[in-house]
C-alpha cells in the first residue's frame, strides 16, 4: 500500500479499514455510523468530554435511593448508535465477532471512552451465552441484543480496592447460595459502566480457598426480583479522560446474582471475559493512533513554517512515514487477535495450543498497542506545538484518552508477567514463532527465538526482572511481522 494512499485514508476509519485489506461485510452500516459521527457525534462527544464527570443523583426527592447517573440529553442520542449498528447483537445474529470489533473501531476513532460500554456489554453477553443455563439466557440475553434505545447494557466488575492484578488476594466479595440464586456482599472499586442493567462479577463462594482458584463468575442484575436496587453506586470517578463511560464504586449488599459456569473453573471464565476487553482495548488503541495521526496531518498540511507547510519538511515527512508504519503494525497485531478470538472463544479448559497462542498474542498486543497509542498521541501534540496543549483544540484530548489505555484491563506489568507465564508454562512462544515463520526474516526470527529460549533458562526472579526489554522487542517483532501478512503490508507495497 503506497504511503500516499494510506495518508489519504487517515481521516476516515472506514476507508482505513478498507485500505488495510479487512473484509467489510457491513461496509454500508460502518459508513452510516461514520457519517453520523461526522454530522452530529463529534460535537456531542466533545461536549461530554469538556463537561467532565457525570453527576450521580443518589436519592429522589422523597428520600428513596435511586442511584441515577445524569448526563446531558445529547448523551442519550450518542450512546445507542453503536448498539443499533450491532456492537453486541451482531456477534449472535449477524456477521460474528469481527463485525462487532469493526463497529468498535469506528466508535473508538471518535470517542475511545464510548467504546467501553459496547465492549463490556459484549463481554457480558458472550459470557452469559457461553456459561449461563438456558433459563438464565432466556431471561437476560434478549434485552442485551435489542437494536433500539431500550437495549440493556452490561458491565464487567472484577477490581476491588486492593487492586486488580492479584485477584486471588484482593477479591473480598463473598457469594452465598440461597435457593435458585446467590447473595453477593462486597465492593467493586473500579466499576466501569456503572448503572448497567447487568454485570458479570468476580466473587468468592463461602469457604472457597483464598486463591484465584477460589473465585467464581456471577451475573448480577441491576434490580432485584422485587424491583428494588440490587447494587448501590457510592460515587463516580473523576478521570482525566474516557468521560463518556461512567466509572464508579459499587456496593453489593446481599445482592441477587446467578452463577455462570462452575465454581471450580471460575478463574478461567473470569480471564476469558477480561481477554475480550483486552482485544477491544487493542482495537481502540489503534483507532486512537489513527485519529491522532489524522489530526496531526490536518494541521501539518496547513501550518506554514520557514516558507512551506511543515508536512513538506523532510524530518516531519519522515516522522509521518514512521508513524504510519507503526500504525500498520499495530493494526496487524490487533486485528490478528480479533480473528483468533473468534476462533478460540468456544473452547473450554483444558485449552488447546491455539488458545495459548491467542493468550500470548493478547498480552503482547494489549501491552504494545496501548503504549503506541500514548506515544503517537504525544507526538501529535508535538506536531501542533503550542496549540497541542490547549484544551480548546482536539489533539490534547487524545493524549488524555490514550493514557488510560495501558491501565484498563491489566497494566503493562501484568501483561508482561502473564505473557511470560504463557511462554514458560505453556510454551506459547513456540506456536507463535512457527506461525510467524512464513512472513519473517529467517535470521531475525532465529535471533528472537534464541533470546526467548535463553531468557526462559534464567531463574524465576531473573526472568521477571529482565522481562520488559524482551517482551517489548517480541511485541514489536510480532507486530511488524504480522504487518507483512496483510494486503496493505510492506511486502505488498
Amino acid at each position: 500500500m503506497a504511503e500516499i494512499e494510506l495518508m489519504e485514508a487517515l481521516p476516515s476509519p472506514t476507508r482505513f479499514l478498507q485500505a488495510m485489506g479487512v473484509p467489510l461485510p457491513i461496509r454500508a452500516e460502518l459508513e452510516e455510523l461514520e457519517a453520523w459521527w461526522e454530522a452530529e457525534g463529534k460535537a456531542i462527544s466533545a461536549m461530554i468530554d469538556r463537561m467532565g464527570t457525570p453527576w450521580l443523583r443518589a436519592y429522589d426527592r422523597f428520600g428513596h435511593r435511586i442511584d441515577e447517573i445524569l448526563y446531558p440529553p445529547d448523551y442519550r442520542q450518542m450512546l445507542p448508535q453503536g448498539y443499533r449498528a450491532g456492537a453486541v447483537w451482531r456477534a449472535f445474529e449477524g456477521e460474528g465477532l469481527a463485525a462487532t470489533f469493526l463497529i468498535g473501531y469506528v466508535t473508538a476513532f471518535y470517542d475511545a471512552g464510548l467504546y467501553c460500554p459496547y465492549t463490556v456489554s459484549l463481554a457480558t453477553a458472550l459470557a452469559l451465552r457461553k456459561y449461563g443455563d438456558p433459563a438464565l439466557q432466556a431471561r437476560f440475553l434478549p434485552p442485551l441484543l435489542r437494536r433500539d434505545g431500550e437495549v440493556w447494557q452490561g458491565a464487567t466488575w472484577m477490581t476491588e480496592a486492593g487492586g486488580g492484578s492479584d485477584l486471588g488476594a484482593t477479591v473480598e466479595t463473598v457469594a452465598r447460595p440461597e435457593g435458585g440464586h446467590w447473595r453477593l456482599t462486597g465492593e467493586k472499586y473500579f466499576a466501569s459502566n456503572a448503572g448497567a442493567e447487568l454485570a458479570v462479577v468476580a466473587a468468592r463462594p463461602e469457604s472457597a480457598p483464598r486463591t484465584v482458584r477460589g473465585l467464581a463468575l456471577f451475573l448480577l442484575p441491576r434490580y432485584r426480583e422485587d424491583g428494588g436496587l440490587n447494587y448501590l453506586i457510592r460515587r463516580l470517578k473523576d478521570k482525566i479522560g474516557t468521560r463518556s463511560v461512567p466509572t464508579g464504586e459499587v456496593e453489593l449488599q446481599e445482592s441477587e446474582a446467578y452463577l455462570l459456569g462452575r465454581p471450580e473453573t471460575g478463574i478461567y471464565e473470569i480471564l476469558e471475559v477480561l481477554n475480550v476487553s483486552r482485544v477491544a482495548n487493542s482495537v481502540g488503541s489503534v483507532a486512537l493512533m489513527q485519529r491522532a495521526i489524522a489530526e496531526a496531518l490536518a494541521f501539518a498540511e496547513r501550518r506554514v513554517a520557514f516558507g512551506r507547510p511543515v508536512l513538506h519538511h523532510p524530518l516531519m515527512r519522515r516522522q509521518f512515514a514512521e508513524r504510519i508504519r507503526e500504525l500498520q503494525a499495530a493494526f496487524a497485531l490487533a486485528w490478528t487477535m480479533v480473528r483468533l478470538l473468534e476462533e478460540v472463544w468456544p473452547e473450554h479448559p483444558p485449552y488447546s495450543e491455539r488458545y495459548h497462542l491467542f493468550r500470548l498474542l493478547t498480552h503482547l498486543a494489549k501491552y504494545w498497542t496501548a503504549e503506541q497509542a500514548v506515544q503517537t498521541a504525544k507526538w501529535a501534540m508535538e506536531v501542533h506545538g503550542g496549540m497541542g496543549v490547549l484544551g480548546e483544540y482536539p489533539v490534547e484530548r487524545w493524549l488524555r484518552e490514550a493514557m488510560i489505555l495501558p491501565i484498563w484491563e491489566g497494566t503493562p506489568h501484568r501483561q508482561i508477567l502473564d505473557g511470560l507465564e504463557a511462554m514458560a508454562r505453556k510454551g506459547a512462544h513456540r506456536a507463535l514463532f512457527a506461525w510467524l515463520a512464513r512472513w519473517s526474516d529467517p535470521h531475525a526470527l532465529e535471533e528472537m527465538v534464541s533470546r526467548v529460549e535463553a531468557h526462559l533458562q534464567l531463574s524465576p526472579e531473573e526472568q521477571e526482572a529482565r522481562a520488559e526489554p524482551l517482551f517489548r522487542d517480541l511485541a514489536r517483532f510480532t507486530a511488524e511481522t504480522l504487518a507483512r501478512s496483510l494486503p496493505s503490508g510492506p511486502a505488498a507495497s
